[in-house]
């Protein structure tokens, strides 16, 4: 599922491509990525963007004539740009600009969502009006991270990836962030100390930098298929931690896959993590 820096950077790229240009013709095939909407809605956005933001995973468009969308990438949904004529496979939705060019969104498994609506109604719609605070659009201090996550019951990989908390984080960079931050992710929040949700707060910018550092371009394939694993944590079970060289572990959590170094990410409070160097014994053979 593409997470905060994914759609971050492909809000950037719709605005380099839109920046400019004209949409002379939208369409859009009948499917169910307007699943709450008609797709016929979305053939009346019409020239230039006058804004672009994001909220969490979601994009919110703003097209002259007071015309609005909300997108949503799902599983395998992206943006890419063609030239006219030149086909894209599970193109579901087009944008054909006035430069000759078309900005399609392709999503293979249509877990994609949109939803053309007034853009005075775009931070009202349900799913948008619901999330929390945005890392990078708002900020997250130590002080507002705790503040979200800390009433939280949940096990503390699960609060973070709750988009009513902190929204934007999903599977990945919340394992990610963990692991910098050297907290486990079955801690309760509030077992925290303040210096922990400080370490955590640190550690949210660092993977959500590094994420944006990783996908820059039109056509990032860093999560795709066969590409190098860059993560520190995540997809690295039964691998040695790169930190302390013990061995990664994964296990279910809320339905999801989570990795953890079990001796960088004490599970219980007041064993402090190494201090960054490699274990000597942990590769002995």
């Amino acid at each position: 599922m593409p997470e905060l820096p994914e759609v971050e950077i492909a809000r950037r790229n719709l605005v380099h491509w839109l920046d400019g240009r004209r949409v002379v013709r939208a369409e859009a095939d009948d499917s169910r990525v307007f699943r709450g909407a008609r797709h016929e809605d979305f053939a009346s956005l019409r020239g230039r963007l006058v804004s672009l933001e994001r909220r969490g995973k979601y994009l919110l468009f703003t097209f002259e004539g007071g015309r609005g969308l909300m997108a949503h990438l799902g599983m395998t949904g992206r943006f890419v740009r063609r030239p006219e004529g030149v086909p894209v496979p599970y193109s579901r939705a087009r944008f054909h600009l006035d430069s000759g060019d078309v900005i399609h969104f392709a999503d293979s498994r249509l877990f994609g969502r949109m939803e053309p609506c007034a853009a005075s109604r775009l931070y009202e719609l349900d799913a948008v009006k619901e999330l929390g605070r945005d890392p990078l659009a708002d900020g997250l201090t130590a002080g507002q991270l705790q503040e979200a996550v800390g009433p939280s019951k949940q096990e503390l990989k699960v609060a973070l990836m709750d988009q009513g908390r902190v929204t934007g984080l999903g599977n990945i960079h919340a394992a990610e962030a963990l692991y910098r931050a050297g907290l486990h992710p079955a801690r309760k929040p509030g077992s925290m100390t303040p210096g922990e949700w400080q370490r955590l707060a640190d550690a949210i910018h660092a993977s959500i930098t590094f994420g944006l550092e990783e996908q820059q371009g039109e056509e990032p394939a860093y999560l795709e298929d066969g590409a190098e694993n860059r993560f520190l944590v995540y997809g690295r079970a039964g691998t040695a931690c790169a930190r302390c060289g013990t061995t990664v572990e994964s296990f279910t959590q809320g339905g999801r896959t989570t990795h953890c170094c079990p001796q960088c990410q004490p599970k219980h409070p007041g064993r402090k993590p190494p201090d960054g160097r490699r274990k000597t014994t942990a590769r002995r053979r």
